[in-house]
């Protein structure tokens, strides 16, 4: 199936324009942010749902609500009021992240607001000029997250791009905070990263379709394809090149147009 550049720009202009917009956020897990006003309730409760959507969405919804009453539906004052022997999230589970990781993301989420001033800066930090893409402050996120004494079984649920993964949750949550649009779906809350830098999140969905339109090459979802695919989407939008995730997204999950 070949396009010309002006027939994919059209095709991808035209779908992000249709899934770009509230109806979305319903059967989306970005659903779960959008039940609060606070900005560090919003980028807590995102970056918690963001980290266990993986599975159906369905389920994800389902066990990201579970989350948040079990912080009180207040999360940033659950996270500054955390102590570790509370016991009332041991039983969480949503496929491999278990109360034990629930734990350690409490406590780790608590001292990046005691001691390094909130998630925000964490992503945004050495952010200048020369940087082209957000590679590196989600390995610094990542270090930082860890610094603290952590389960071993953890670490998998923050995935590190210096190993090539995709990063695709992490990828998918710094759209939801960065970019600002307007139409009501990402929240563009963080003013200190452009848009410009964000990488597509990169899943069945979005990889098989941008396969099929042949603005991806590479067979892996690793962070090379990520870079790959970004690189072409930002040959149509430099300064918003995200916005096309949408379209990727829609035309696999509600059109199956990979299969």
């Amino acid at each position: 199936m070949h396009f010309t550049n002006q027939e994919l720009f059209e095709l991808l202009e035209e779908k992000a324009d249709i899934y770009n917009r509230t109806s979305f956020i319903e059967t989306d897990p970005i659903q779960i942010p959008h039940q609060f006003t606070k900005k560090e309730d919003i980028e807590i409760a995102g970056f918690l749902v963001a980290t266990i959507a993986w599975g159906q969405r369905k389920s994800i919804i389902n066990n990201g609500n579970k989350l948040m009453q079990i912080m009180g539906s207040s999360p940033h004052e659950f996270i500054m009021d955390f102590a570790e022997k509370s016991k009332s999230h041991s039983s969480f589970v949503h496929r491999t992240f278990n109360g034990i990781d629930c734990n350690y993301f409490f406590a780790a989420l608590k001292n990046i607001y005691q001691k390094h001033g909130g998630l925000e800066k964490v992503f945004s930090k050495n952010i200048n000029k020369k940087t082209i893409d957000l590679k590196e402050q989600i390995i610094n996120f990542r270090h930082v997250f860890f610094e603290l004494n952590h389960p071993l079984r953890t670490l998998k649920h923050i995935s590190n791009p210096a190993d090539n993964s995709a990063a695709k949750r992490i990828n998918m949550y710094l759209r939801w905070m960065v970019r600002n649009d307007k139409r009501g779906v990402d929240f563009g809350l963080w003013k200190n990263i452009s848009p410009s830098l964000l990488s597509c999140p990169l899943d069945v969905h979005s990889g098989g379709v941008a396969r099929k339109l042949e603005i991806l090459k590479r067979t892996q979802n690793d962070w090379k394809a990520v870079e790959e695919l970004s690189n072409k989407l930002k040959s149509f939008n430099p300064k918003d090149p995200i916005k096309y995730d949408y379209a990727l997204f829609g035309l696999g999950a509600f059109e199956g147009f990979n299969k």
